[in-house]
């Protein structure tokens, strides 16, 4: 008989290190995807840990289990509802007090727990002296210490949550907090009463329901409800008694009184357990941040690492996409031997690995990126880059907190747009939704890396890192608009937390990295493939009849010329083949170029010049951008398309070269670089905008003002520039 799959639920406080225990558990293993009902993330992973199958789930990150936030009610709803066999509580040593209060609450459940006492070192480095045994002995929960990012204490921890998956020890009630006799009288009564109206019923356990009830727990009581019927009146008139004898008696709300005790309680445990040495160790993180997060030389260091993060981007990446190349060609060149001359081959060569690979050889540069802002987030720089910038948030109506969700669109617009849900307030929301597409996302780079490395050679990473940075100060200067005009009102009061400085762990880097870019990857197996099919169809049709017999006279003329010179031998017959080849090449590319001028492609981008003309972008260049609605990187794979290239150049190099020879300027290419910044997000990114925002006219507003901030700065650039002698 199978063993059954054990279930092991992480919890824990954001930055306790939870996510990087998850990812050495799980390395590789992992499956993505989002709660039931709710867009909030969910990662898990089956493995294998001596003879047992495990179902390893992160929750969400939450300093409690008080339904206020979407992660909250996640991570509570899982405990209650799906009622994993083991709670592992990840608990940050150097923060003890702090994450206690989850445990506390933890502890009020009826499941089964074990606390890891993660990031011990760091603790003991700030010198902490914690008394685990006393703590365990205290709390009735076994605990287990762990330094996750250097994987120990990892096999005990799993060992102790197995264990005690696989013993029968009930939960012990003697474990509950024990509050004020005023407020254990209150619980004590309605606990009876729910007992006598509602037992067998009551889907939780009498004690933590009636805390939850006096607590006004909304969702517990919706659940009660849903159970009672008509019985939760009598319940439900209890616990309001009981929650008005306890605002009279302690002039508060019973919530706030609830709180306090169970900070009392944490208090006396942290008393117990916790000793500090009078000759501390020097406070490793505290002494950097007077450097990274100083008033004067904070932001300039911070937009050093920005913009040496692009120019690694630009640098770095170029060297591998010499073998993505290759390969590519390898494949054009079997595919070409292989199939016969007609349609099919045209597809498959200009359009299909054409441009995929177009896209493709950018792999490297995004994997890069995503690199860099993984080690942002792993070392918990990242949490200093949004205090550094809650001033200048300020000046918007926001808060540093709102630049994390404009940080991560860096990467991808969609999940920063759905990283908004952790703002408080549904205004700022609604606002950082609507400033983050102006947030270069990946999908961008490849567009930029084309038209900077085409026209400005050498300085095409520091062109790309001050595009980025428009970026950011036009986000900042849209919000400081609309906060004047659309979301009048006060700003919301935040504390930015700074988490402790980290050393990252490789693995666990990857692991990030990895998640971000198969999305990139996915993309070209699917929506770009299929969007560079549709271009080459639609630029291959109609297909003009004197244009092809045009071409197979040249190439006659070209083959009679060489068969003329050759029979001469004044001149050798490679250099002569030579000679051949590079003229048929040219009149290939002639010959594709008015190809695609005539097509329906052609047309619709000749009919749409006038409105691209005054940025100083041609047809093709128009067609491009339009296409760049469905995703981004298909503006790079529709430019391969309407460009000829020559099968002696790499696909970029060839790509650059016909953007050069096509009348294209430094000027027009940065202007379209800020068009491409600015303009309508992809159709993914609108997606979240009305899904976030919950409303079309939004999701319109964005898509308009967009599209019309990014003509206008495109214009202003390109003829600005015409004027004083730029172009």
């Amino acid at each position: 008989m199978t063993e059954r799959v054990l279930t092991i639920a992480l919890a824990g406080n954001p930055n306790s290190g939870k996510t990087t225990i998850f990812n050495t558990l799980t390395g590789t293993r992992q499956k993505v995807g989002n709660w039931p009902g709710v867009t909030v993330e969910k990662k898990e992973g089956l493995i294998e840990y001596r003879g047992q199958t495990l179902k390893i789930v992160d929750l969400p990150g939450t300093y409690s289990l008080t339904p206020f936030s979407i992660e909250e009610i996640v991570a509570r709803n899982f405990i209650l509802d799906d009622h994993p066999d083991v709670v592992i509580d990840i608990i940050d040593a150097s923060n003890l007090e702090r994450s206690l209060y989850l445990a506390t609450q933890l502890r009020e459940l009826d499941c089964k727990v074990v606390f890891a006492l993660n990031m011990m070192d760091v603790a003991t480095a700030r010198g902490a002296k914690i008394d685990v045994a006393k703590l365990s002995e205290l709390l009735d929960v076994p605990v287990v210490q762990t330094v996750g990012n250097r994987q120990k204490g990892i096999d005990d921890l799993l060992a102790a949550a197995v264990d005690l998956a696989h013993s029968n020890k009930p939960v012990p009630q003697k474990r509950k907090v024990r509050y004020n006799p005023e407020v254990e009288k209150a619980i004590e009564a309605l606990q009876q009463d729910l007992a006598a109206q509602l037992r067998g019923i009551l889907p939780y356990h009498p004690r933590w329901t009636a805390i939850k009830l006096i607590e006004n727990d909304t969702i517990v009581q919706e659940r009660v409800a849903a159970v009672a019927g008509e019985k939760g009146a009598a319940v439900f008139e209890t616990a309001r008694r009981q929650r008005e004898h306890l605002a009279d008696r302690f002039n508060d709300e019973p919530e706030i009184i609830t709180t306090d005790e169970r900070y009392g309680f944490i208090s006396g445990i942290v008393k117990e357990v916790l000793t500090t040495s009078i000759r501390q160790r020097i406070d490793i993180s505290r002494n950097i941040d007077l450097v990274l997060t100083n008033r004067i030389v904070g932001l300039p260091i911070f937009f050093f690492f920005i913009w040496a993060m692009f120019q690694l981007t630009f640098t770095l990446g170029a060297y591998p996409q010499d073998w993505i190349e290759a390969g590519f060609g390898l494949l054009a060149s079997a595919m070409g031997y292989l199939l016969p001359e007609g349609l099919l081959k045209e597809l498959v060569l200009d359009g299909i690995i054409q441009g995929v690979g177009t896209v493709a050889v950018f792999l490297p540069n995004i994997l890069i990126l995503f690199f860099c802002i993984a080690l942002f987030e792993d070392t918990g720089y990242m949490a200093r880059a949004a205090f550094l910038m809650d001033k200048i948030m300020h000046l918007v109506g926001l808060h540093g907190k709102s630049f994390i969700p404009m940080l991560m669109g860096f990467g991808c617009n969609v999940p920063a747009i759905m990283a908004t849900r952790t703002l408080e307030s549904q205004t700022d929301r609604i606002l950082t939704i609507l400033i983050t597409p102006f947030m270069s996302c990946s999908a961008k780079l490849p567009v930029y890396i084309i038209l900077a490395g085409a026209f400005f050679g050498a300085k095409a990473g520091t062109v790309i890192f001050i595009i980025y940075l428009t970026g950011i100060v036009f986000s900042i200067a849209t919000g400081r608009l609309f906060r004047s005009t659309l979301f009048r009102g006060a700003d919301a009061p935040f504390v930015m937390e700074l988490p402790p400085y980290r050393v990252p762990m490789f693995k666990s880097l990857m692991i990030h990295m990895w998640d971000r870019s198969k999305i990139f990857i996915k993309r070209m197996g699917g929506v770009i493939l299929i969007g560079s099919m549709v271009v080459w169809a639609l630029a291959s049709f109609p297909r003009p009849a004197e244009i092809h017999e045009r071409h197979a006279a040249e190439a006659a003329r070209i083959e009679a010329r060489f068969e003329e010179r050759a029979a001469g031998a004044d001149i050798p017959r490679p250099e002569l083949e030579a000679q051949r080849d590079t003229a048929l090449s040219e009149l290939d590319r002639r010959t594709q170029a008015e190809q695609a001028e005539q097509s329906l492609l052609g047309r619709l981008g000749h009919g749409m010049a006038p409105f691209f003309a005054p940025i100083g972008v041609d047809w093709r260049g128009g067609i491009a951008l339009l296409s760049g609605f469905v995703a981004k990187e298909i503006v790079v794979s529709t430019l391969g398309v309407l460009y000829a290239v020559s099968d002696d150049e790499s696909t970029d190099q060839a790509l650059q070269h016909a953007l050069r020879a096509s009348g294209m300027t430094g000027l027009s290419a940065m202007a379209m670089m800020v068009f491409v910044l600015l303009y309508l997000p992809c159709v993914a990114t609108v997606a979240a905008i009305r899904r976030e925002t919950g409303s079309v006219r939004w999701m319109l507003f964005s898509v308009v003002y967009s599209t019309g901030m990014a003509w206008l700065m495109a214009f202003t650039v390109y003829q600005g520039g015409r004027i004083v002698g730029l172009g």
